[in-house]
């Protein structure tokens, strides 16, 4: 890809992290993409992303990527704490950049993304290591609620977590003081989901 192209991509995925963070998955307008990026053809974001949605799963792959790189699936015999720790951390990590933000604001919109209720995952999560760890944790699940409550326990906590930590992430914007630092925020929400899957 020529490198005017891979700066117009780039341009086109940051100008659509924001829109469909502020504005709303369904509500952004591809016209304000398409501004907001400093291009002036209509088309950009088709010619680019193929659609809206190319678009967003471009997004998504983004930073399904970068959290990909500092997760880590716990070893054999690991708690039911520890696995959701490794869930949790690497996910609440992209607070610290302004796209991984927009990201989480992004992914609190996408009901049922992850499909782990359904138990047919998404198909960004077949090989990751956040699929592996998703598997860990059902199977941690599984002997004392069984195959269905597990797979809902498991998706709540993917609801759960991508709605804190939007939560966290617009008040971060608008400039809110945080009540507690990004490691006791970290092990907060853990102890808080961790309870919450064996309650």
């Amino acid at each position: 890809m020529a490198r005017d192209a891979t700066e117009t991509r780039a341009r086109l995925l940051r100008a659509g992290e924001q829109r469909f963070a502020r504005d709303g998955v369904a509500g952004a307008k591809l016209s304000d993409i398409v501004r907001d990026a400093g291009q002036r053809n209509d088309s950009a974001v088709g010619y680019h992303f193929g659609s809206r949605q190319g678009l967003l799963t471009a997004i998504v792959a983004k930073h399904m990527a970068a959290m990909e790189a500092h997760r880590a699936l716990p070893a054999e015999g690991a708690s039911l704490p520890e696995v959701v720790e490794a869930i949790v951390g690497p996910t609440a990590a992209l607070l610290g950049t302004e796209d991984g933000r927009d990201f989480l604001r992004i992914m609190a919109q996408l009901a049922d993304w992850s499909g782990i209720g359904t138990g047919h995952p998404n198909d960004v999560l077949v090989g990751t290591v956040l699929g592996a760890q998703l598997d860990r944790l059902h199977a941690l699940l599984e002997p004392e609620l069984g195959a269905v409550l597990a797979r809902e326990r498991s998706a709540l906590l993917v609801t759960f977590l991508t709605a804190a930590l939007a939560e966290r992430a617009r008040s971060r914007e608008a400039g809110v003081r945080q009540r507690l630092g990004h490691d006791r925020f970290v092990r907060h929400v853990t102890d808080v989901l961790s309870g919450g899957l064996t309650a």
